[in-house]
């Protein structure tokens, strides 16, 4: 056969072959590889539940509880649908299998707008769903736990109530028809009953062969405000977070690690290591060279004790800065800064066109042509995680096999990073997941396991068999985390003789943080192409132009960047929102009423920002701060993550330049409402983290490291500075959509609005810093 025709006949049958995987449906999502774990006595029904012989239900969840109260909401979703008895709830972590893999993070992922439909896109969508769920990705992030999981732990739930009446149907002679769960138990017409745990083990024999799904009319559970379940455990102590694993014979380790951009580990000369050796309780000094996870290379000490790895860590400290200045030294590695990163960004975004991310009626043409323009530049800087538990992780190796016992919002890369390190396959790995002390994209991230596998594997050669638990102190964590990346953005609108917009252009610079994880952990989809994170914020707003052009360039610098809470959203938010502001004051409208008239197509979003003008008295007067000041409220509305939120700020400037926010009032439609509590506690969480990044929030790098490195220089919003928060849901039955991150973003531009009226100047960069004699 001819070359030619061989390739030919061979597209043409991967072609047909691809054809007919795409039309087939998606794989199944109830039962995975093997059944939960179970005591012999408790039954699993599938892979998302079990029930044991006193009623207990156990919900087994595979997305990481980082205190956005997920494992409370996809209880729900679950116990809904089996009409079991909520006091009888229980959860566990899932197990590593393709089932959990989140579907709807890739699905949501794809470049199209919101709003966007038609053959095309839906099976494209389609296709990515299937993808999606062969790959079996486990993440949790993006804020979509409760969307991803919407249907599999509603029918699951649903599969494992139909069995149970089933079994009792036959164990009772009559129809299913005629028999009802409720509250735990069968219940037939004729009043007799029987407990779930009385007839789970018969209800194995009776799997439906069609699943259905109770009507949004019939919910008892969803749309209720529902105790959290982990709020006891983490108000006693009880809750185990990875920093609070304890085994036999473990022992301890810390680290100091490399400035950004060096390939080598701190130098320490033999007289040192033995130094290191002879303090109490060491057990091991050791170089590490770091790994492709994003680790640089580090100088390890393992202890009998945290705190005795941490003082000999601290006694060859000295190490670290000799890396920073010989970095810095002539002939040295050219050692990053802030400073110089921010120069190249401002200079990308004024001569580089970028990838043009969405386009549409020649918004470029209609600029160059307009008599009436406007035209602003907005930056926003690095932003540390600056999660409460720092990164930890344990490892024991034993006999070709290893355990990790941490907190990971990705499991699956997890155990990869593990097998990867010490040569193992993944099958050879067991991961023990725990809950998270904050997550917000941080812990996407696997350095942290690499570095602590990378521990154990040295460790083992001397003392195997033995657990070691890596700690970083919060030093470590600030000057070595994965930084949501400094951006800047020229916003650029033609304009009518009203003041409408005809053209609007958005064009932003910055690194892409995405595209940077996706190569760290393997992710191959996401590798390649334009980041649509970096720019997200900009062309998918609910906003009806006439015209508009969004791109984006991508920067790059030895300053690590990754995933942050809301990613894109959370500095696009500023600049947009920012700048619908500037062109509602050119217009000389009213910035809510400029912005109702922007939504008009848009009737969602519109009724998002109608019940927070409402809500906040927005054009009411209002009386001064306690100090006397005057005050005024700015708004912001913005849509992420499947959501729309709005929100007013109102605020005060005291003399001395110092920024005070009063009240928030957040409006949002995040769909059907599963526990109204815990998205009042999402969004008031967004929202005080916002004013942390909007008021203090900066990461500034001066010789290839951090200058912040603890909460007094890296500051976030106290208690005495909280605002009173108000939180209103539009009612809604919709599919839920995300809730963890869209609160964050409109903050930083409601904040700001209010202090252009209030003071008439614009803050085009963050963190907001009000000039003295601004606010004089």
């Amino acid at each position: 056969m001819k070359r030619r025709t061989f390739l030919l006949a061979g597209l043409g049958t991967g072609g047909a072959l691809f054809l007919g995987w795409a039309l087939l449906p998606p794989r199944q999502r109830l039962v995975g590889r093997t059944l939960p774990d179970t005591d012999g006595k408790t039954v699993a029904l599938n892979g998302w539940l079990t029930i044991a012989p006193d009623d207990t239900i156990t919900v087994v969840l595979p997305k990481a509880e980082m205190g956005q109260g997920t494992h409370t909401a996809l209880a729900m979703l679950m116990a809904e649908e089996l009409a079991c008895d909520w006091a009888r709830v229980r959860v566990v972590h899932s197990p590593i299998d393709k089932i959990y893999g989140n579907v709807s993070a890739l699905v949501e992922g794809l470049p199209f707008a919101p709003e966007a439909d038609g053959t095309l896109v839906r099976g494209i969508r389609w296709i990515m769903a299937k993808t999606a769920r062969e790959l079996g990705v486990m993440m949790t992030g993006g804020s979509s736990s409760v969307r991803d999981c919407w249907m599999p732990m509603r029918e699951a739930g649903a599969s494992a109530r139909m069995s149970l009446i089933a079994a009792a149907a036959a164990t009772w002679g009559v129809a299913e028809s005629t028999c009802r769960a409720e509250q735990g138990a069968i219940i037939s017409s004729d009043g007799r009953r029987l407990r779930f745990g009385e007839v789970a083990s018969l209800a194995v024999l009776h799997r439906p062969t069609m699943i259905t799904l109770k009507a949004a009319a019939d919910f008892t559970l969803l749309g209720t405000p529902m105790p959290r379940l982990d709020s006891a455990a983490k108000s006693n102590g009880t809750a185990t977070f990875g920093i609070d694993v304890s085994l036999p014979n473990m022992l301890y380790a810390a680290v100091v690690m490399s400035p950004f951009g060096t390939s080598t580990a701190p130098s320490v000369s033999a007289a040192q290591m033995q130094q290191g050796r002879t303090m109490p309780g060491v057990r091991a000094v050791m170089s590490l060279p770091g790994s492709t996870y994003g680790d640089p290379p580090a100088l390890a000490v393992v202890a009998e004790s945290w705190w005795q790895a941490r003082k000999a860590v601290s006694a060859l400290a000295a190490t670290e800065s000799a890396a920073v200045a010989a970095a810095n030294a002539p002939g040295g590695t050219i050692a990053v800064s802030t400073v110089t990163v921010m120069q190249d960004i401002r200079h990308t975004v004024r001569n580089d066109d970028g990838i043009p991310i969405r386009f549409y009626g020649g918004a470029k043409d209609a600029l160059a042509s307009s008599t009436r323009t406007l035209d602003a530049t907005y930056e926003a800087p690095f932003l540390a995680h600056a999660t409460m538990e720092p990164m930890n992780a344990t490892v024991r190796l034993s006999n070709g096999h290893a355990e990790l016992w941490t907190g990971t919002q990705v499991p699956g890369y997890a155990r990869a990073a593990v097998a990867h390190v010490l040569g193992l396959d993944d099958e050879q790995v067991t991961v023990h997941q725990h809950i998270l002390g904050g997550g917000f994209g941080r812990r996407l991230e696997v350095d942290y396991i690499a570095q602590a596998a990378a521990i154990a594997a040295a460790l083992a050669k001397s003392v195997p068999d033995v657990p070691v638990q890596l700690i970083w102190s919060r030093e470590d964590d600030m000057r070595h985390d994965f930084y949501r990346p400094a951006t800047v953005s020229r916003l650029r609108a033609a304009l009518d003789a009203e003041g409408r917009v005809t053209a609007f252009v958005a064009h932003s610079a910055g690194q892409a943080p995405f595209k940077a994880y996706s190569k760290r952990v393997g992710f191959l989809l996401t590798q390649w192409g334009p980041d649509r994170t970096s720019s997200e914020g900009t062309w998918d707003q609910p906003y009806a132009f006439p015209a508009l052009h969004a791109s984006h360039s991508e920067t790059e610098s030895a300053i690590p960047v990754g995933s942050w809470r809301s990613v894109g959203h959370s500095h696009q938010a500023f600049f947009v929102e920012s700048f619908i502001d500037e062109l509602a004051a050119s217009a000389k409208q009213d910035p809510a009423a400029y912005r109702a008239a922007l939504l008009q197509s848009h009737p969602r979003a519109l009724r998002v920002l109608q019940l927070a003008v409402a809500k906040s008295g927005w054009g009411e007067p209002m009386d001064n701060a306690a100090d006397g000041r005057p005050r005024a409220r700015g708004i912001a509305l913005h849509a992420g993550f499947g959501s729309i939120v709005a929100e007013v700020a109102e605020v005060s400037v005291a003399a001395n330049g110092r920024i005070r926010v009063h009240r928030v009032v957040a409006a949002v439609d995040c769909g059907l409402p599963v526990n109204p509590n815990i998205i009042a506690q999402q969004l008031e969480s967004g929202i005080i983290d916002g004013l942390s990044a909007a008021l203090n929030g900066e990461l500034v790098v001066d010789g290839g490291m951090p200058r912040q490195s603890n909460f007094h220089d890296y500051r976030l919003l106290r208690i005495d500075e909280c605002p009173v928060i108000e939180v209103h849901i539009v009612p809604s039955l919709d599919v839920p959509s995300g809730i963890g991150e869209p609160g964050l973003p409109p903050i930083a531009p409601a904040v700001a609005n209010a202090l252009f009226t209030l003071t008439g100047t614009r803050l085009r960069s963050l963190p907001l810093r009000m000039p003295v004699e601004a606010a004089s």
